[in-house]
């Protein structure tokens, strides 16, 4: 199913103005897995860099509490919605155990997170011409599930 078509049908099941943004994307370098993790409950939380978001001709804006995403896999096809519950913004090595464990990747510690994520962004600052180090802002966003298109339509929660 594409965005578009996932985003409609949820708005009309919910009764909410599809004109509602939303944005829709796949997780870094392993979309299916960690869409796989989210379905699963496991998965409650992500990372960006903070100041990527202001690249000149890349600006995007923040996620907020409130705010819709869709999940895409590898195909580009939607998974499910989820709605950000909360966003912090802390330098790379101040990034907590317990945001690490939400994320739920690997062995869900801080130093498997610490590893993983440092690599990803080095490279992901390397594509800008820019350098990344432990003072790196982070964006810690935390969510919930609101919608399952991998299975009948299920709502999974209440939005906020």
């Amino acid at each position: 199913m594409r965005a578009e078509e996932l985003w409609k049908a949820y708005c009309e099941k919910e009764n909410i103005d599809i004109d509602t943004p939303y944005s829709a994307w796949g997780f870094g370098d392993a979309p299916d897995q960690l869409a796989d993790l989210v379905l699963k409950g496991i998965k409650t939380a992500t990372a960006s860099a903070y100041d990527l978001y202001f690249m000149e001709g890349e600006e995007e804006p923040l996620p907020q509490p409130g705010d819709y995403s869709i999940i895409l896999d590898s195909k580009d096809e939607a998974i499910c919605i989820i709605q950000t519950t909360k966003t912090t913004v802390v330098p790379f090595n101040e990034v907590s155990e317990e945001h690490a464990y939400k994320e739920g990747e690997g062995d869900r510690s801080l130093a498997y997170w610490r590893a993983v994520h440092e690599e990803f962004f080095t490279k992901e600052f390397e594509e800008t011409k820019t350098e990344f180090s432990g003072q790196t802002r982070i964006l810690c966003e935390e969510f919930q599930v609101v919608y399952d298109c991998t299975t009948t339509y299920q709502k999974i929660s209440s939005p906020l």
